[in-house]
């Protein structure tokens, strides 16, 4: 796995023709001071630049993650030139099994559809937010305006 890892972040410094910022906050990071910034939310959805983190979650596709005794469930996808986070306040269950099965149709279909839902998301996005780091700011990328305080 730390092979793939890599060779994953070596063709990501290529495609961005090495602009990539030296110090860079953890995309976890990014993640934890997101949903604390928001008051711990029912749900998110939101895109991060490759270029702005550094992908310490590679290989991981659907988890649990807790902040300040919050668990959240969090599906994440690299879909070049973002890393999409969908995160769902719950219970913690045992995720492996579907975190393999995603990694796995990942894997099969070469990236190809996340690849295009990156493109995709680059025309649609239509509102961003600024997180606040250890590293400095991060701006964060949505689709659509999110409710604060709704349920889905």
């Amino acid at each position: 796995m730390q092979a793939v890892r890599r060779l994953h972040d070596a063709a990501v410094v290529l495609l961005l023709c090495g602009r990539v910022r030296s110090a860079r906050p953890d995309a976890s990071e990014v993640l934890s001071q997101h949903l604390r910034q928001r008051g711990l939310p029912h749900w998110t959805s939101y895109c991060v630049k490759y270029s702005a983190v550094r992908n310490d979650q590679f290989g991981l596709s659907n988890f649990n993650w807790l902040v300040d005794g919050a668990n959240y469930h969090i599906l994440r996808t690299g879909c070049f030139p973002f890393v999409k986070y969908h995160c769902s306040r719950a219970a913690p269950q045992d995720l492996a099994l579907h975190n393999a099965a995603f990694t796995a149709l990942k894997v099969l279909n070469a990236g190809i559809p996340t690849l295009l839902y990156g493109i995709g998301s680059w025309f649609f996005v239509s509102v961003t937010e600024t997180v606040h780091t250890s590293h400095g700011p991060v701006t964060i990328y949505f689709l659509n305006k999110e409710d604060e305080g709704a349920m889905y």
